[in-house]
């Protein structure tokens, strides 16, 4: 699956972000994908914990929107960059998605700017934590 299966994955899991289709985001997870989030040290494996996480992030983002689409031509990986507001700071980030052989997301890394809206946006996340962390184990 090169090229055009990962851009219709992209494709897919943006759409189900600005839908906020929890359900759709989590098929397009590969069981083993690896999530990198902007504010924490380590990465997160598995799509229970990675799926809970995107559900709390779509609970903390306010005015959600992605604004560009960059992908590697003949390749697997893509950018999504967005806009949106956490506890009044305003943000700037970008998604970075790997695709695997199966059309499923493995890898996902999240940057986002500036360190304000960071810092918001850790603190946000860090008072979902125990509702992500019983959502990934329940899954």
């Amino acid at each position: 699956m090169a090229s055009t299966g990962a851009t219709a994955t992209a494709h897919a899991f943006r759409t189900a972000v600005e839908e906020r289709d929890t359900r759709a985001v989590e098929a397009l997870l590969a069981e083993h994908v690896v999530f990198t989030s902007p504010v924490a040290f380590r990465p997160y494996e598995g799509k229970a914990i990675t799926a809970a996480i995107l559900r709390g992030v779509l609970r903390v983002f306010e005015d959600f929107r992605y604004v560009r689409e960059i992908a590697d031509p003949g390749g697997r990986d893509h950018a999504l960059v967005f806009t949106a507001t956490v506890n009044g700071k305003r943000i700037q980030g970008c998604d970075f998605l790997h695709v695997d052989d199966e059309g499923r997301i493995d890898d996902f890394t999240v940057m986002v700017r500036p360190l304000s809206a960071a810092q918001a946006l850790a603190e946000a996340m860090g008072a979902q934590f125990d509702r992500i962390a019983a959502e990934a184990a329940g899954a």
